[in-house]
Protein backbone atom coordinates (compact mmCIF):
# COMPACT_ATOMS: atom_id res chain seq x y z
CA UNK A 1 0.00 0.00 0.00
CA UNK A 2 2.67 2.59 0.99
CA UNK A 3 5.55 3.61 -1.04
CA UNK A 4 7.58 5.47 1.59
CA UNK A 5 7.03 7.56 4.85
CA UNK A 6 8.60 10.71 5.09
CA UNK A 7 8.73 12.69 8.14
CA UNK A 8 10.31 15.97 9.31
CA UNK A 9 13.08 16.74 11.31
CA UNK A 10 14.74 20.11 12.85
CA UNK A 11 17.63 18.85 13.46
CA UNK A 12 18.99 16.55 10.52
CA UNK A 13 22.61 15.17 12.64
CA UNK A 14 20.41 14.05 15.68
CA UNK A 15 17.57 12.62 13.81
CA UNK A 16 20.03 10.53 11.48
CA UNK A 17 21.89 9.22 14.50
CA UNK A 18 18.93 8.49 16.31
CA UNK A 19 17.28 6.54 13.15
CA UNK A 20 20.70 5.19 12.56
CA UNK A 21 20.55 2.97 15.64
CA UNK A 22 16.75 2.15 16.38
CA UNK A 23 16.55 0.76 12.68
CA UNK A 24 19.99 -0.94 13.10
CA UNK A 25 18.51 -2.85 15.20
CA UNK A 26 16.09 -3.98 13.04
CA UNK A 27 18.42 -4.97 10.64
CA UNK A 28 18.20 -1.92 8.46
CA UNK A 29 21.78 0.16 7.01
CA UNK A 30 22.73 3.82 8.00
CA UNK A 31 20.10 5.80 5.71
CA UNK A 32 21.84 7.31 2.77
CA UNK A 33 21.63 11.55 2.42
CA UNK A 34 20.75 13.10 -0.72
CA UNK A 35 21.67 16.07 -2.03
CA UNK A 36 18.89 18.12 -0.48
CA UNK A 37 19.80 16.76 2.69
CA UNK A 38 17.15 14.58 3.13
CA UNK A 39 17.78 10.80 4.43
CA UNK A 40 16.67 8.19 3.47
CA UNK A 41 16.12 4.16 5.22
CA UNK A 42 15.45 1.15 2.02
CA UNK A 43 14.54 -1.93 3.16
CA UNK A 44 12.70 -4.91 1.16
CA UNK A 45 9.09 -3.75 2.09
CA UNK A 46 9.44 0.23 1.73
CA UNK A 47 11.81 3.48 2.11
CA UNK A 48 11.77 5.51 5.18
CA UNK A 49 13.03 9.42 4.81
CA UNK A 50 13.62 12.03 6.96
CA UNK A 51 13.98 16.08 5.81
CA UNK A 52 13.82 19.40 7.16
CA UNK A 53 9.85 20.78 6.33
CA UNK A 54 10.24 22.20 2.85
CA UNK A 55 8.19 25.47 3.40
CA UNK A 56 11.11 26.46 5.79
CA UNK A 57 8.93 25.82 9.03
CA UNK A 58 9.91 23.62 12.36
CA UNK A 59 9.28 20.34 11.90
CA UNK A 60 6.11 19.36 14.41
CA UNK A 61 4.62 15.98 15.34
CA UNK A 62 1.35 14.62 14.26
CA UNK A 63 -1.29 14.64 17.03
CA UNK A 64 -2.37 11.15 16.61
CA UNK A 65 -0.31 9.63 14.28
CA UNK A 66 2.34 6.83 14.97
CA UNK A 67 4.76 4.92 12.61
CA UNK A 68 4.84 1.65 13.36
CA UNK A 69 8.52 -0.44 12.19
CA UNK A 70 8.22 -4.55 12.12
CA UNK A 71 10.78 -6.02 14.68
CA UNK A 72 11.60 -9.85 14.15
CA UNK A 73 10.85 -10.78 17.96
CA UNK A 74 9.81 -9.22 21.37
CA UNK A 75 13.76 -8.87 21.89
CA UNK A 76 14.29 -6.71 18.71
CA UNK A 77 11.56 -4.54 19.50
CA UNK A 78 13.45 -3.80 23.38
CA UNK A 79 16.80 -3.34 21.58
CA UNK A 80 14.70 -0.72 19.51
CA UNK A 81 13.69 1.06 22.87
CA UNK A 82 17.07 0.83 24.29
CA UNK A 83 19.00 2.31 21.12
CA UNK A 84 16.51 4.94 21.06
CA UNK A 85 16.73 6.04 24.50
CA UNK A 86 20.73 5.93 24.63
CA UNK A 87 20.61 7.62 21.40
CA UNK A 88 17.69 10.89 21.46
CA UNK A 89 14.52 9.45 21.63
CA UNK A 90 12.34 9.75 24.82
CA UNK A 91 10.02 6.82 26.07
CA UNK A 92 6.19 7.37 25.90
CA UNK A 93 3.03 5.47 26.54
CA UNK A 94 3.27 2.47 28.50
CA UNK A 95 7.02 0.45 28.98
CA UNK A 96 7.49 -2.24 26.03
CA UNK A 97 5.19 -5.29 26.36
CA UNK A 98 2.28 -7.18 25.25
CA UNK A 99 -0.76 -5.57 23.98
CA UNK A 100 -4.22 -6.97 23.42
CA UNK A 101 -7.49 -6.19 22.28
CA UNK A 102 -9.84 -8.67 21.28
CA UNK A 103 -8.28 -11.24 18.64
CA UNK A 104 -5.28 -9.32 18.86
CA UNK A 105 -1.89 -9.84 20.77
CA UNK A 106 0.97 -7.61 19.73
CA UNK A 107 4.51 -6.87 21.48
CA UNK A 108 5.10 -3.08 21.04
CA UNK A 109 7.36 -0.71 22.33
CA UNK A 110 6.53 3.45 21.65
CA UNK A 111 9.36 6.35 21.37
CA UNK A 112 9.12 10.09 20.61
CA UNK A 113 12.18 10.98 18.11
CA UNK A 114 13.99 13.98 18.46
CA UNK A 115 11.54 15.87 16.37
CA UNK A 116 9.14 14.29 18.55
CA UNK A 117 7.51 11.72 16.26
CA UNK A 118 5.54 8.75 17.45
CA UNK A 119 7.10 5.71 16.71
CA UNK A 120 6.97 2.26 17.55
CA UNK A 121 8.16 -1.40 16.88
CA UNK A 122 5.62 -3.98 17.10
CA UNK A 123 5.91 -7.72 17.01
CA UNK A 124 2.66 -9.35 16.07
CA UNK A 125 2.01 -12.19 18.87
CA UNK A 126 0.84 -15.74 17.07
Amino acid sequence: MFSHIMIGANDMHASKTFYDAVLGTLGISPGMTDDKGRVFYRSKTGVFGITRPINGEPACAANGGTIGFAADSPEAADAWHAAGLVNGGTACEDPPGIREGGVVKLYIAYLRDPAGNKICALKRID
